[in-house]
This record gives C-alpha cells, structure tokens and sequence, in this order.
C-alpha cells in the first residue's frame, strides 16, 4: 500500500499545538525523547533522535545513519522543525537550542535515571522539570489521515482473518494458526502486527494475554484470536472468539454474556460519554449473569500510534470521550478450565456513537 493513497496528516500543525500547552505544563521549552512522540510530532521514524521545543523553534537532533531519512521525512510530513546531524555533538546542539530558556520539561515517563542525571549535568543553568502526558494528550484526538490509516488497519486484519480462518477445520497448533494470521497481515499490506497475536484454545482461553503454544486446537475449545495490523505507524485492534464444534452449556453462556456486554459497550460510546459509563456498561451485563469476578481487566484503551494509549476505558478512568478519539470495547469472562471468550472491536467516537472499525462478524463463529 503506497502512502500517497492515504488521507494526508496534519503533522504541520502538531509543533504549535504542543507550544501552547507548555505554559499550563509548567514549562517554557520541552525536550521530546520518547520515540513514538518523536514521529507524531515530525514524522521522524527513525531509532535514535530527539525534538527540542522553545518558544520559537523546534529541532530534531539525530545521529549520522539518519542523514537522509530524517530531512526527508521531515519536509514529507511538512513539520516545521530544523533537523541537526551530529554523532558527537548532540549536547551541545541542545544546549544551544535551549539558550535563553528558564524551565525546560522532560518527559517523566520516558526518562531513565541515567538520563535524567546526564539532563540535569548539561542543563545546570536551567529549571529542568518533569513533564507527564503533554504530546500524549494531543495524540488522543486523531485527524481524518490518522483514522485513515486505522480503517485500513483494521480492514486488513478483517480480511487476514477470512482468510485463514478455514485453516481451523484442519485443527492446527495456536502456533501454526498464529504464524498464518500474520502471514496474512504482512501479504495484505500491513508494515507489521500491532502486538504479539493472541491464539488461545481451550483452558489457554482462561488466560486473557495467553501466548500461542504447540497446543493442538481441538473439538470442544473456544479459541480467542486477539491480534492487529499496522499501517504506517498506526494500529488496529480486534478480538474474536470461534467456538471448535459443539459448546457445553456454560461455554454457550460464556459466549451470550460477553456478546451481550460487548453490544452494551459499543452503545454506550458518544462524545460526553466517560470511559467509566462504557466499561460500566459491560460489567453490568455481565454481573447479571453471575460472572462479574470473571472479568478480570479493563473494558478498552485507546488505539493510535500505540496499540495501549489514552484514555483508558476501566472503572477507574475519569476521562471524557470526544469526537476523534480512537478507543476499543473488549469485555470477557475467563473460566477455567473451560476456557475464555473475549470479543473487541475498535470504535471512532462521533457526536452522537461510534463508527466501528473492525468489521468482523461478532456473531459466533464456528469451524
């Protein structure tokens, strides 16, 4: 898939957003070292850099093996933001980005110890003061290029999905059936899985981040698929359940209540929304049927550049959803030793619900 078929991003306008939120966050300039938020604010996706941001200025400082890639991708995204190449003399172009500024803000979550102490040496003239979710908070809300690029995610996934579900009939390994899942994602277009694929069968199920095994899949195992694709950097997420011929009784209810509970969430979401309203509304289906110990995590998290960002969706979240915000719905009861059901979509909050990404059928599948 060629990039030129994507909607565009509004990356140009990234760098000003962040500027008018250093005052509030107690800073006059910001030093960006997690890599995740490198990209989002200049399309940098390389492994070593950093953006310096001042009231009037941005730079992205970078090593030798990015002497190219980084001016380009940077005028590509339109950024506005002087690239500096240096191998040895990256301090020193901080140092002098940084003249004339009070407080400068790194990002607490994405510092080491090590280089909070190298920070604090270089930056002896300065306030140096943490900072937490400053370009986090501005990567909540997406833009049209950004959805975009998550539909396609998630179409993919769909479609790798239908693809190798019949290789079920043939009662595979979780490996075997795993490799092929992402097998497909690669061959329809994706850059890469958004996590490590989940394929859980049997008493696995019970376990809701289990790693494929050389279990054999077999008759009477609900089987949870958790999995994703990338495109362009961005992520989708989606979890179904496929039931392995005949279900027991309390399979079947396993099934009916997270199906229920999942409906329940997917309704729930609309801008005014809370997280806390969404994964409420799961939980009380689920309760209704008796399990409400067996729903052992949060409801949902948002999706974008990675595949866990803000806002949580638990019964601990304060957050308000908005238009634009990318988050999933992912209720499930686990019961060993018959197994696991989990089903997730991933949702675009609008106005007045969703628009849901992941177009699988939730109805229950089985091989």
């Amino acid at each position: 898939m060629s990039s030129f078929d994507l909607v565009p991003m509004d990356v140009a306008a990234r760098l000003g957003r962040l500027r008018g939120t250093l005052d509030g966050g107690g800073v006059d300039a910001l030093i960006v070292t997690n890599l995740t938020n490198v990209r989002y604010l200049t399309g940098f996706t390389g492994s070593a850099g950093l953006v310096v941001l001042t009231p009037h200025h941005a730079v992205l400082v970078t090593d030798g093996r990015y002497g190219e890639q980084a001016p380009a991708q940077v005028a590509a995204a339109g950024a506005p933001v002087t690239v500096e190449v240096s191998g040895t003399e990256q301090d020193k172009i901080v140092a002098s980005a940084l003249t004339g500024v009070g407080r400068v803000g790194l990002e607490a979550e994405s510092i080491v110890w090590s280089a909070q102490r190298r920070y604090a040496d270089l930056l002896a003239g300065h306030d140096v003061v943490a900072t937490s979710g400053l370009v986090e908070q501005l990567r909540i809300r997406k833009d049209a290029g950004e959805i975009d690029r998550m539909t396609r995610a998630a179409h993919i996934a769909d479609a790798a999905l239908a693809q190798v579900r019949p290789m079920l009939l043939e009662r595979p390994t979780e490996r075997e059936f795993g490799l092929a899942l992402d097998t497909a994602i690669r061959s329809l277009g994706a850059s890469g899985n958004s996590f490590e694929t989940i394929v859980a069968s049997g008493p696995n199920g019970a376990l809701p981040h289990a790693r494929p095994t050389d279990r054999t899949i077999a008759d009477g195992d609900l089987v949870v698929l958790d999995f994703g694709a990338i495109v362009d950097g961005y992520c989708s997420d989606m979890t179904r359940t496929v039931a392995i011929g005949e279900l027991t009784e309390t399979q079947a209810r396993m099934v009916e209540s997270v199906a229920a509970a999942q409906r329940a969430g997917v309704e729930t979401v609309r801008a005014g929304a809370t997280s806390r309203e969404v994964d409420q509304a799961c939980r009380a289906v689920i309760d209704e049927y008796g399990w409400a110990e067996r729903f052992t995590h949060g409801t949902g998290h948002g999706v974008g550049l990675d595949i866990h960002e803000a806002p949580r969706v638990s019964a601990v979240s304060d957050a308000t959803l908005e238009p634009g915000f990318v988050v999933t719905v992912e209720p499930g009861v686990y019961i060993a030793p018959h197994g696991g059901v989990r089903i997730e979509d991933t949702v675009v909050v609008t106005e007045t619900g969703c628009t849901v990404l992941t177009a699988s059928p939730k109805t229950l599948l089985v091989a």
